[in-house]
């Protein structure tokens, strides 16, 4: 099994099985599949949209597609990485998704369109985590904060925001100042951002769980 995810509503989880296969479970029955759809290639990664509808999967290693969480209908494939998609993580509103590589690049990209937003070319190394902070849109002049962990050992928070004319999809900027956290000693495998969208916790291949005031 290559990468499990609960549903937000805690009721099913979703499981890429290393047979080409992502499958939908019932936390009721668990011995039987609530619903599969297949993958062209072994899936990195899976993320749940905030409201349960949808499921980000990787597919081929370098695509994400997205589908309906209850009938498997595929309703956007994501084109834009040139190497193997590492992790996903949608954003609190459900209407962008965040996907991390091998090449080192976090790109952001809308999740209905597949149109790409932003490029963060921050790590020196492959991206293996990625984490939003709870609570902001990307209404314009609202800034967006992401945590992303790195085979460089870092954790990186870094922020876009939509500026002008929200139809204007290429109008994204880097706002404020970039945060890097050096404390691990080896690459960072996870992060997850606290409640309190204040501190983060990352744990690293160095064998440490390192919790610290991101904010």
């Amino acid at each position: 099994m290559d990468a499990l995810a609960w549903s937000p509503d805690s009721t099913q989880i979703a499981t890429a099985l290393g047979n080409d296969t992502v499958g939908v479970w019932s936390i009721e029955t668990l011995d039987e599949k609530f619903f599969p759809f297949t993958t062209s290639g072994t899936s990195n990664a899976l993320a749940w949209s905030p409201d349960g509808s949808r499921i980000a999967s990787v597919t081929g290693n370098i695509f994400v597609q997205v589908c309906s969480a209850t009938t498997g209908k595929l309703s956007d494939t994501y084109p834009g990485n040139s190497q193997a998609v590492l992790t996903l993580a949608w954003s609190p509103d459900g209407n962008h998704i965040a996907s991390g590589g091998a090449d080192g690049i976090v790109q952001i990209w809308s999740a209905t369109t597949g149109r790409t937003f932003f490029t963060y070319r921050g790590h020196s190394g492959e991206v293996n985590s990625m984490a939003w902070q709870k609570g902001p849109d990307l209404s314009p002049g609202v800034e967006a904060y992401i945590a992303s962990g790195g085979a460089d050992a870092t954790v990186q928070v870094w922020s876009f925001g939509m500026i002008g004319d929200t139809n204007n999809m290429l109008a994204m900027a880097l706002q404020g100042e970039l945060l890097i956290y050096r404390g691990h000693s080896g690459p960072v495998t996870s992060v997850t951002w606290a409640p309190d969208g204040q501190h983060i916790a990352s744990g690293s291949e160095d064998g440490t769980v390192q919790v610290w005031q991101a904010m």
